[in-house]
């Protein structure tokens, strides 16, 4: 007899799966019991930064991750992590145990009594087995799915009685199969596309994760420099889809309509690839296109496409339609766009770090392929105006503004790829949300360098309070955390770093190092915003 555990894991085996995230229960015992020695568990301490390690791990590989939560209180403790996969399209295959199957009626301690409706909106497909012969299939399932144009998290609860029973036959196919995608332009559909963008007086580009996810960034420069093009990011940006030192680059663009419609003023064409149209945050409202444009939208999620506000949309694989386009779109003569002025060295304040000089001092020391995992809120654009992003996988952001990512992605993108330094940027309010994933860092050794950018303030938070009026607002200021101590008490190497000097000798410490270091930067505050 072969056990619905046992297939199971030959299924995840076929996949690659097996590294699994989780925290476990008494529900999740009798699937880990005997975890085969091929697999690793990857043990987080709370459920949110579970999610968010293996939110890392999904995106810096490219590939599903497996999350093992803990039935209806788990997976409650990981649903804020799941905003910010479900909006970067992240793959993951999240599972939960359930009670004993004939007792869930019952709602004995520990039962989920509708498993499937909890973690809804936040995952592609939800589901639990109406049999223990139909687990396997239904894993299988969740696998394709999860991979599957748009990508995004499933969810699948199993009752822990069904590991052990009998798989049967409808079992016996299921790790042997594949499912491929096919997702091209017809060639209709290019020559139109071709002669609209060859047409265009003056187009623009506004490029989304989706093009960072599918690792075509070196054809979005090819199409970018045929078009002599400037090239926007979109606004909320989760990743970097293009170098931000290329002289086509302009920026990331706000996220208000006013604020969007202003930047691409003058232009004829905009083409989104790779990202909705458009994330808004900030309300600003106005026009949602600048007079005279026409908006191209293409997208890999139908969803995306079918509620945007204005353009025309084409669902299609985003490697597959930038690798065309830049082949077919012939070179426009036009002058290149002049490259962006670079801002200039950040000074101190009144003896005191800015973000601007630590961020300075970052890009100078850092390795060239260094990958940067922020969640340093308020100080987003000066990320993007100071560190240099070159290459594919270099940048991640919560791509729903969910606190509690920034942490324990940069430990999870660590483990996917030990073949570049990992430095991950976490403003000292988003720190606490996801501060126990220092140990899952110091338990595998992992060289993640965490920089906390200290202002004992909810930095963001406080940047709104003022433009809605509200600074009188309670619960704004987090002073008086001491983040090296209780990096310690997890583990990890720490220090204060008040001064330049400091900042600089620590952190090329750390990156000659082999361990995960903590560095705590106390800095000025900054707005967020922008014009």
């Amino acid at each position: 007899m072969t056990t619905v555990k046992e297939a199971t894991f030959e299924l995840l085996r076929r996949h690659g799966l097996t590294t699994l995230f989780g925290n476990p229960g008494s529900n999740e015992l009798p699937f880990l019991a005997g975890l085969p020695s091929d697999f690793r568990y990857v043990l987080g301490l709370h459920e949110g930064a579970v999610a968010g390690m293996a939110d890392g791990y999904a995106q810096a590989t490219g590939r599903p991750a497996f999350v093992n939560l803990h039935a209806a209180a788990g997976t409650g403790n990981a649903m804020g992590a799941l905003t910010n996969a479900w909006y970067s399209h992240t793959p993951l295959v999240i599972t939960a145990g359930q009670q004993v199957r004939s007792t869930i009626g019952q709602e004995v301690m520990l039962s989920n009594v509708d498993a499937p409706t909890l973690p809804r909106p936040l995952v592609k497909w939800s589901s639990e087995p109406a049999d223990p012969s139909d687990v396997v299939r239904t894993l299988s399932q969740a696998v394709f799915t999860a991979s599957a144009d748009p990508q995004g998290p499933v969810y699948v609860s199993v009752p822990y009685d069904d590991w052990a029973t009998d798989a049967g036959i409808a079992a016996e196919h299921l790790a042997a199969r594949t499912v491929s995608r096919a997702g091209a332009f017809t060639t209709d559909q290019l020559a139109d596309l071709t002669a609209t963008l060859t047409a265009a007086n003056n187009p623009v580009l506004v490029l989304g994760p989706d093009v960072d996810s599918a690792r075509a960034n070196d054809s979005a420069v090819r199409l970018a420099e045929a078009l002599s093009a400037p090239v926007w990011v979109a606004p909320s940006a989760p990743r970097c889809p293009f170098p931000n030192r290329h002289p086509c680059f302009r920026g990331v663009l706000p996220a208000a309509v006013d604020g969007i419609t202003r930047k691409l003023d003058g232009h004829d064409l905009i083409i989104v690839i790779g990202a909705p149209v458009f994330r808004y945050h900030e309300y600003d409202p106005g026009r949602y296109l600048p007079d005279g444009a026409e908006l191209l939208h293409l997208t890999c999620d139908p969803g995306e496409a079918a509620r945007a506000p204005m353009g025309s949309a084409v669902v299609v694989d985003i490697r597959s339609a930038l690798e065309s386009l830049a082949a077919a779109v012939p070179a426009s003569g036009r002058p290149m766009p002049a490259p962006r002025e670079r801002p200039a060295p950040a000074p101190a304040v009144d003896g005191v770090l800015t973000p601007g000089a630590v961020f300075d001092a970052i890009n100078a020391h850092a390795p060239a392929d260094a990958v940067y995992v922020n969640e340093a809120t308020s100080t987003v654009s000066e990320v993007w105006d100071r560190i240099e992003f070159d290459s594919p996988g270099s940048y991640y952001f919560p791509a729903s503004g969910g606190l509690g990512f920034g942490l324990p992605a940069a430990v999870g993108v660590q483990l996917a790829d030990p073949g570049r330094r990992v430095i991950g940027l976490v403003g000292d309010g988003s720190a606490n949300y996801g501060l126990s994933a220092l140990w899952t860092a110091a338990q595998w050794n992992l060289p993640v360098v965490i920089i906390v950018l200290n202002n004992g303030t909810y930095g963001a938070l406080r940047a709104f309070a003022g433009k809605l009026d509200a600074t009188d607002a309670p619960g704004l200021d987090v002073p008086d955390i001491d983040f090296c101590s209780l990096a310690a008490g997890y583990g990890v190497d720490a220090h204060r770093t008040p001064t330049a000097d400091e900042f600089i000798d620590r952190f090329t410490a750390a990156l000659a190092g082999t361990s995960p270091v903590l560095l705590d930067v106390p800095i000025a505050t900054v707005s967020p915003f922008e014009d």
